[in-house]
């Protein structure tokens, strides 16, 4: 079940390179005016722009350590759930391919290329990626399939 952590790298490279080439650092084009941009934003941090900062080199390897051992988990994960557990597996294979495509940049460029804006008036979302989404979505939906599994064995 590793066609969802594929599909997800695949797409999450594509998109990326995408706005590498034809959008300049830092520009933006409105997508749904008040609401969502394109925009091209680097971010050598983790999660919601957290240690962005370029003087932190230390943090750099942090990163592609703790990047590689997720993967190392979650890759435990999907060959120690049953193949029963679909579900489960799709999730854990979206937060795959996520991880993976985000540690990608990290090594190719040591940032990762964020370039989707949300926004309500001067609230921001910070800027994000496929992989991000991927895994955003995959996290929530192993979440809610363990628990609705574990209801049902009560």
């Amino acid at each position: 079940m590793l066609w969802p952590a594929l599909i997800t790298i695949t797409l999450d490279q594509l998109s990326k390179l995408a706005v590498v080439r034809y959008l300049h650092v830092h520009a933006s084009i409105p997508l749904v005016d008040g609401f969502v941009n394109l925009v091209h934003v680097r971010n050598r941090g983790m999660a919601f722009g957290l240690m962005n900062r370029s003087d932190l080199e230390v943090a750099f390897y942090a990163l592609i350590i703790i990047s590689l051992a997720a993967i190392a988990i979650i890759l435990f994960w999907l060959f120690k759930f049953e193949q029963e557990e679909g579900r489960i597996i799709f999730g854990l294979s979206l937060i795959l391919g996520g991880a993976v495509g985000n540690l990608i940049d990290r090594l190719r460029l040591h940032e990762v290329v964020d370039f989707l804006d949300f926004y309500l008036g001067a609230y921001h979302w910070p800027a994000f990626n496929l992989a991000d989404t991927a895994i955003t979505v995959g996290t929530f939906w192993v979440v809610v399939n363990l628990i609705f599994k574990n209801k049902k064995q009560i």
